[in-house]
């Protein structure tokens, strides 16, 4: 193997080389190699899949279609599971329950808008014959007529709202009973005269009008085609990648179908599993089969190029994957709900793509090796009659990185905290139907709500006070008198007379702060002394306010979260490498870019720049961005790291090192960034606000970690590090296994 610097680009990250003379290393950097000529696991996989290549294949195909029918015979039972045990919205939602109280269940609002006014002789008839049949759907519990209370009727009369209260939360009441509420609720605007306008709000509707779009998915699959292809030459080459990630897909999603029927998944799940599956995927096997192109190019066969690039980058794969795994596993510690199925979801989407490439990818190189040999001997020969000399810029730069590391560190890390800065100020919440597209119903009847009776009218509160009817006397008083009420309901008594419930009005729209005050408030300042003064418990309770003690709770675990998967990863980056600065410098990194990326979904999402709709972030967005950043940016760390190491240890000059680690590593990184770049961003046209947040956040972390961190940032720090880098202190030293990245290469 060629190991002079002008071969740099197409070198792996994780192999040794197999000429020069290598200095014996310390017991600080020394690793275990494989058995001579046999190589490590990977290689013998490889080996496995290579001799049995049509088996691997037909295993492969099905495995994945008997999955697939599996999962399309079973259906589908996704379920958006927020409960929060231990919180106010919780305990009011139970209690609720227990006592048989209506407002237990989710409600759906039929909104009314009249030219001339909704009393009118051609109006009310058609209206109230509608609520009565409303009366009879499924899924209804309750329906209250705007003119049964004057409270449900604007001013000036020409706007009201019916409130349908569920017979469940709206995830729990299946969306064909909420079609048919819409339906009958829009004859209403479609019979008679016209003059009537029939709108519906609510989280049931907005779940049933919800669509669904794969034009994300098919333009993230073009985008990372046309990278690959302009990375590689040839579509045989640049396909095989992608067919790895869609088997991988494909497969963790019928297992998710499959595991809804047990565990709780929520049903935004599949495409975020999508998004992460087809972009790590693509990632593993380029990685892979970046190495297997480079063993071809240095002579190798086709057989021993694949079982060398097992060897050697499927290392990588393997402890990049298990880095994502835990990072993923690590949301389990949160405690939140369908969180859990989402965290439990996508980690197993990894692991089947990790699964995918160590097996599946050697399998295909196996059946159109021959070919793509050809393709890549052409392609370099055309190359080297050009001249070219790989890695040329990317020594060129590291040079200029060391030449002056400390100004260049200063300036990434201060361009990275200026990104972060906004994040500083993000609010957590859940979009709401003002964020839906103006053409929808939910969001006319938000329009509507909000110009008839004020923008608080949107999210009410649900105080439940256990007491007396008394103590809910004073309740309504004790609210109505509060800085930030626009209106209150008379205490509504459960069917048994144990419980009252006031709805609260806020004067400002669900998700704004003024309302995250307003819910504090009532709990911290307006309830307590009320208690004391009547004997009774009163809880705050509410969509709107069981979105703030979701987005509360996240807050409030995030450190420990943190703690967890920093604390993990760190420990295995120590037994990697036997440093202690290189695991302390990639957390401290790793956690600047994923602030960054924060700081500009911030900006975006929350501050409106760029036409977006302003509102908070989604409460769940910064700790999935956390767990899937962290552990993609540990495979950047440890490409690059690991080809640093590598020199040092042959060499023992740390600063040819650092260069020669940069060299080698820039082309492969950047192109696999970009291949995770292109199917994130493909993700900010999808419909949904939470997939352009998490499309816009993840590929804003990756870009930043690609050029900013891993070209700049990285090779300053280890030039100021000296050789202090490689330091572990001998008590840590004795106590931690040995975990070797590098491969037999004799095979």
């Amino acid at each position: 193997m060629n190991t002079s610097p002008a071969s740099g680009d197409d070198i792996a990250t994780d192999a040794p080389p197999t000429t020069g003379v290598r200095t014996p290393p310390t017991p600080e950097t020394a690793v275990t190699p494989a058995a001579p000529g046999r190589g490590g696991v990977f290689a013998r996989l490889a080996f496995w899949s290579q001799r049995h290549r049509w088996a691997a294949l037909l295993l492969w195909v099905a495995v994945v279609a008997v999955i697939a029918a599996g999962a399309r015979a079973a259906g589908s039972t996704y379920h958006n599971d927020f409960l929060l045990p231990g919180t106010d919205s919780q305990a009011a939602t139970d209690l609720l329950k227990k006592h048989g109280s209506a407002q237990a269940g989710d409600s759906v609002q039929i909104v009314f808008k009249g030219e001339t006014g909704l009393r009118g002789a051609g109006i009310r008839p058609r209206v109230e014959s509608m609520l009565n049949e409303v009366r009879g759907l499924p899924g209804v519990a309750t329906v209250r007529s705007p003119y049964a209370d004057t409270a449900a009727m604007s001013q000036d009369g020409t706007i009201g709202y019916a409130t349908v209260t569920l017979a469940g939360k709206a995830q729990d009441v299946p969306k064909p009973d909420i079609v048919r509420i819409i339906d009958t609720a829009k004859s209403a605007e479609r019979s008679g005269e016209t003059g009537l306008r029939v709108e519906l709000g609510g989280a049931a509707v907005r779940a049933a009008e919800e669509q669904q779009s794969g034009a994300a998915e098919g333009a993230g699959l073009i985008a990372a085609l046309v990278v690959l292809v302009l990375l590689f030459g040839s579509v045989a080459a640049a396909a095989l990648p992608l067919v790895t990630a869609l088997f991988a897909v494909g497969g963790a999603i019928g297992l998710i179908v499959l595991a809804s029927h047990v565990f709780t998944v929520a049903d935004f799940t599949p495409p975020v599993m999508m998004l992460v599956g087809l972009a790590v995927g693509v990632d593993y096997a380029l990685l892979i089969f970046y190495r297997y192109r480079h063993e071809i190019t240095d002579g190798a066969d086709a057989s021993t190029a694949t079982r060398r690039a097992l060897d050697a980058a499927g290392r990588t794969v393997f402890f990049a994957g298990c880095t994502v795994i835990i990072a993923l596993l690590g949301l389990v510690a949160l405690g939140l709900g369908a969180l859990q199925g989402v965290a439990l979801a996508v980690a197993l989407t990894v692991l089947v793509t990790m699964a995918a490439s160590l097996t599946l990818l050697p399998a295909l190189l196996a059946v159109f090796g021959g070919r793509i040999r050809r393709q890549v001997l052409r392609h370099a020969a055309k190359a080297q009659a050009k001249g070219r000399v790989t890695g040329r810029r990317w020594r060129a730069l590291a040079r200029a990185v060391q030449h002056r590391p400390l100004p260049a560190l200063l300036v990434a890390t201060a361009a990275l905290l200026a990104l972060s800065a906004p994040a500083l100020g993000m609010r957590l919440g859940f979009a709401d139907a003002g964020n839906d597209p103006a053409s929808s119903t939910s969001r006319q009847a938000y329009d509507l709500l909000a110009e008839g009776f004020g923008p608080g009218f949107n999210g009410p509160l649900i105080v439940v006070g256990k007491g007396n009817q008394a103590a809910g006397a004073q309740l309504r008083s004790a609210i109505a008198a509060t800085d930030g009420v626009a209106a209150t309901t008379p205490p509504i008594p459960s069917p048994d007379g144990s419980l009252s419930t006031v709805l609260v009005f806020p004067t400002t729209a669900p998700q704004d702060k003024g309302t995250t005050d307003l819910v504090h408030e009532l709990r911290d300042h307006v309830l307590p002394p009320l208690e004391q003064r009547t004997g009774a418990d009163f809880l705050v309770g509410g969509s709107t306010a069981a979105a703030q003690d979701f987005a509360d709770r996240v807050s409030a675990r995030m450190a420990l979260f943190i703690a967890i998967v920093v604390g993990l990863s760190s420990l295995l980056l120590m037994a990697v490498f036997r440093s202690l600065l290189i695991p302390l410098k990639a957390a401290v990194l790793n956690l600047l870019s994923i602030s960054a990326a924060l700081g500009v979904i911030t900006l975006v999402f929350q501050h409106g720049w760029f036409g977006a709709q302003p509102g908070p972030v989604e409460a769940f967005i910064p700790v999935m961005i956390f767990a899937i950043v962290f552990g993609l940016s540990m495979d950047y760390e440890v490409f690059l790291v690991s080809r640093i190491h590598e020199e040092w240890v042959r060499t023992r000059d740390h600063s040819h090192a650092v260069r020669e680690g940069l060299a080698a590593t820039g082309k492969v990184i950047t192109a696999a960034a970009s291949i995770m770049i292109v199917v994130f961003a493909a993700f900010m046209l999808s419909p949904s606000r939470m997939l352009q947040q998490f499309g816009l956040g993840l590929a804003t972390a990756i870009l930043l970690d690609a050029l900013i961190i891993r070209c700049l940032i990285v090779p300053a720090a280890m030039q100021l590090f000296g050789t202090r880098a490689w330091w572990l202190p001998a008590p840590l030293s004795r106590r931690l296994p040995r975990l070797a990245l590098e491969g037999d290469h004799t095979l």
